[in-house]
Order: structure tokens, then sequence, then C-alpha cells
């Protein structure tokens, strides 16, 4: 069987080849959500509509079929809404080039124009107190590799508040441990690159790290700082593991503190370390520097879902107004004073 639309593949494949990676200079984590973007519409057409994958053509991806492509990732995957919105993001994307390079796909363009992103609910920005985080952080038992790993990965993660993808990119090369002044490169969204100052703590437990899983002389300065081993060959970790050993250790602290939240996941670390610094005074602006922000905006997110400093501000306006004694009239208990005041005397 002919492809019926050439076409169609061929300007998919030089979109995610072509212009994402070499005229969008996009990374290769934005390039893979591309992908998966286009894999699952594929894939949607496939299982639900039974069209073979040769048969797919632009005029088949009308605004109805897109609509029901992405009530079918919320409602048969199990998807959010964001990311309803992020696929619904990128096969926008994809038109938008397939009409610059094909004049004749303008039409296609312009119909899934008409398919518009769906409202998401407020989402809670969920963090760990002081007390759940130093019971989370003591559950990797540091008699076993796996657990000295683990351990220094949430250490590392809570003090530079980086995403796990930013974690999981980190390079030897990444880390700078000086006497002073230790610092660690995060390359974020879109490759941009920021430098993080490392605490004192936090450098002790990185070198005892590094003495167990990169022994001086061995390895280079390219290999990855955090790394599983498969067939005697060390690979990248995945996040699939890192979600997994957290929720593990998650499930583990929540026995012993209440104050656990129910489902430990990487990014509340994240979270965690940007409550805690925003309640230590660092200004919104320089908080959104810290962490990788592109529009100050996101950050304010951490303004709205500290309580804990709304309640401080409440108790102290509530205790300077007990503290302060009414100012009382001066007629009060002067009934000659009242009778001057209305013209009595």
């Amino acid at each position: 069987m002919k492809i019926k639309d050439d076409a169609f593949f061929k300007l998919i494949r030089n979109f995610l080849t072509i212009y994402l990676p070499k005229q969008k200079c996009y990374s290769l984590n934005t390039i893979k959500s591309y992908k998966e973007a286009l894999n699952l519409l594929l894939d949607y057409l496939q299982t639900e509509k039974q069209i073979p994958l040769l048969r797919i053509t632009f005029e088949l991806l009308d605004s109805t079929t897109i609509g029901r492509f992405l009530d079918w990732l919320e409602e048969v995957r199990g998807c959010s809404v964001s990311t309803r919105n992020q696929r619904l993001m990128a096969l926008k994307s994809f038109f938008k080039y397939a009409a610059m390079m094909d004049s004749s796909q303008i039409a296609a363009h312009a119909e899934l124009a008409k398919v518009a992103t769906k409202k998401a609910p407020s989402s809670i920005v969920e963090f760990l107190t002081e007390k759940a985080l130093k019971i989370l952080l003591e559950q990797p038992s540091t008699h076993s590799r796996c657990g000295i790993r683990d351990r220094f990965f949430m250490i590392l993660m809570y003090d530079t508040a980086a995403r796990c993808q930013e974690m999981l990119d980190l390079r030897l090369k990444d880390i700078q441990l000086q006497p002073k002044n230790s610092i660690a490169y995060l390359t974020g969204k879109g490759g941009k690159m920021r430098v993080v100052p490392l605490m004192d703590k936090t450098v002790e437990h990185c070198r005892y790290y590094l003495d167990n899983f990169h022994p001086s002389g061995i390895g280079s300065a390219d290999d990855y700082l955090f790394y599983t081993t498969i067939h005697g060959k060390q690979n990248q970790m995945s996040p699939d593991n890192v979600a997994s050993f957290m929720k593990r250790y998650g499930k583990l602290a929540k026995e012993g503190c209440s104050e656990v939240p129910e489902n430990v996941h990487p990014h509340q670390l994240r979270h965690t370390r940007a409550i805690h610094l925003y309640r230590g005074g660092m200004p919104l602006a320089l908080l959104s520097e810290f962490l990788g922000h592109a529009d100050l905006a996101t950050t304010q997110i951490y303004a709205y879902a500290d309580t804990e400093m709304k309640r401080a501000a409440i108790q102290k306006v509530d205790g300077m107004n007990q503290l302060t004694p009414r100012e009382q009239p001066v007629w009060l208990d002067d009934d000659e004073m009242i009778r001057k005041l209305y013209g009595l005397k």
C-alpha cells in the first residue's frame, strides 16, 4: 500500500529534524515533547478511528477530529488539562510550519486555529514543611550505594531548586567544588544555563557521593553525575527512576510524620525550596532568576501559595490592634462638655 499523503510525513520529518533543532534551536527535551504529541495523534487515528497509518492525510485532521483527540487524551489516557493544552500547542506549531512550507496547507492551519485551549483549574503548589523534608531525607539507607545516591539526589535537588530533568542532565563538569563559593551549572528549558550556589552542607554530601560513585582518576568530565548501571554500562538515570524512589521514600516518611504529603514526587522539592527561600526573605525577582523562570509571573504562585506568611501578617496586624488602645473621645463621661458641644451652655 502506497502512502496516500507523502507530503504529510515529509513535513513531519523536516519539522522534527530540521525546523525545531536547527532553525528554532529547541532543546532535545522540547523536540521529544513535540514528537510525542504527533505520535499520540497518529496512535489515536489508528486505534480509535481505525485509519491505517499510510492513509492519514491533512484533510482528516479537521477541528472536530483534533478536538476529539484532545478529549481522548484526558478521558482515556488520563492526561491533565495542562498536558492536553501542551499537546495542542505542539500540533498548532506543526500546522503553522506546514502552512509556511506549503501554501496549500494554510486552510489546515486555519482549521486547527479553531480549537481553543482548555481552561485549567487553579493548581495548588505542593511543598514539604521543614519537618517533613527532614524526615524524607532520613529515609534512604546510607549503607547501600542506591541509598547514598538517592539521598544526595534529593539534597542537591532541594538545595538548587532544580527541575528533575535539569538534575538528570548534570555532568561532572557542571559541578564546581571550591573551598568557598561552590556552584552548579544547570541547563534549563530552551537550553538556558544558570549558575546556582551550593551550600556548605550540600558540598559535604557531594564529596561523599563523588568518592563512592566517581572516584578520582576514573571516567571523564562529561560523565553524568547521576547514573544507573545496566549490564555493566553506565546510563543516564531516568525520570521514572527518580519518581519511583521518591514515592517509596515518601511512603516510609509518611509513616513517621503526618505532615508528609500522600504522594511525594520530585517537583515538590523544587517547590519546597522556593517556598522556604521566599519565607526567608528572598525577593520574588531574585527567586525567579534562581528558579530559571522566563517570566516573573510564573514565580508569583509562591507568593499566593504561602498561607503561613499570610497568617503571620494577619496575626501581626491583629496583635497591633489589640496592643494599641483606642483613642477615647474628649467628651466621654463629661456632661458639661457634652452640653457645651450641643450649644446648651
